[in-house]
């Protein structure tokens, strides 16, 4: 889809965008680090908040509430906010660091929305998230509300796959891209190349293009088959998840750069001396590649020798690197660019 400036000019956009999160986070020349809770697993709302607090006083500057049902009885919205809330100021105060949890607010009406909405915001949160199954009108209107309360709007593709994954059916993942930087939201999952929600590098680097670049030049490989002027859109920041780990962490910033969201579920909660311990040594190994990367090193041939080095003087980054080792998800992708180079004529 090619979407002419006049129709643009229509949509505001995304709420907060790239530049003004990392303002608001104070988080400079990395990418953001996160985590994914899965409420479903029969969390009580005081175990979660506990789950908060330890992932971000270890290192994230995220997590995020994985649940599209997500007001079950044994652990109800409202109660889940409070719990996560106090976990997250609790780690502000220890780390010293602006941190946030995507308050989900996802429900079954906007009046619902709104209600969660205003009670995530009475709490002072600086994020809240929505699942793309409430659909394109509803995603509107939370974009609209987020930035009339100065408030970060994370957006789970939740449900895209039903029509976004077949060649001969649906949509590619490329225009819900369009279409979500376009209604305003400020993340969407975007893939990962490396791990369970992977992708080919090309197309991912499409979608990370469609939704950071202020003008899309034409290019085949990556499956933009028109150009794409923003009209100052904000950019929206891709987020990856999905079977990643800190072992992968020099392909991931290679392959994504600053302007991301990584977010290790399993490879932080799975850790074996706690969540804690895992979001530590997701931290450590993001600065130690960044670090190597600023100085100029070849930090995706040698990202290897600097993790274990990184890990001498990291228990929780040693254990992990022996843990996950080489665990990789080796998929075909299903996405990949249909075009054919034709030779150009001598004139």
């Amino acid at each position: 889809m090619r979407l002419p400036v006049a129709y643009l000019k229509t949509f505001q956009g995304p709420a907060t965008g790239v530049i003004c999160e990392r303002e608001r986070m104070d988080k400079f020349g990395r990418p953001f680090l996160g985590a994914t809770v899965k409420p479903k697993l029969g969390l009580s709302g005081k175990n979660y908040g506990r789950v908060v607090y330890e992932g971000l006083k270890g290192g994230l500057d995220f997590l995020k509430d994985d649940e599209n049902i997500n007001s079950q009885p044994f652990m109800r919205w409202k109660e889940r906010f409070l719990y996560s809330m106090e976990g997250v100021n609790r780690a502000i105060a220890a780390a010293g660091e602006t941190k946030g949890h995507y308050l989900n607010v996802t429900a079954a009406t906007m009046e619902q929305m709104y209600e969660r909405a205003e009670f995530a915001k009475q709490l002072g949160t600086i994020i809240v998230m929505i699942d793309l199954v409430i659909g394109y009108t509803a995603i509107q209107s939370m974009a609209i509300w987020a930035r009339k309360n100065d408030m970060i709007l994370h957006l789970h593709r939740a449900g895209n796959s039903t029509y976004s994954r077949q060649k001969i059916h649906g949509m590619n993942f490329r225009v819900i891209c369009k279409w979500m930087r376009m209604a305003g939201v400020d993340h969407i999952h975007a893939g990962t190349v490396v791990g369970k929600l992977e992708g080919d590098p090309l197309m991912i680097r499409g979608f990370y293009n469609t939704l950071l670049l202020p003008y899309l030049e034409i290019n085949l490989p990556q499956g933009i088959f028109f150009e794409q002027d923003w009209a100052s859109l904000r950019k929206v920041t891709p987020v990856a998840s999905g079977g990643i780990h800190c072992g992968q962490m020099h392909q991931l910033l290679d392959y994504l750069g600053d302007d991301v969201v990584l977010q290790f579920g399993g490879g932080t909660i799975g850790h074996p001396d706690g969540i804690q311990a895992g979001a530590t040594a997701n931290r450590v190994a993001l600065e130690s590649i960044v670090i190597a990367r600023n100085e100029g090193r070849d930090y995706v041939t040698e990202g290897p020798q600097i993790l274990q080095d990184a890990a001498k003087t990291c228990g929780p980054l040693q254990t992990a690197l022996d843990l996950w080792k080489d665990i990789s998800f080796n998929y075909t992708s299903t996405d990949t660019a249909d075009f054919v180079e034709t030779p150009t004529a001598n004139v």
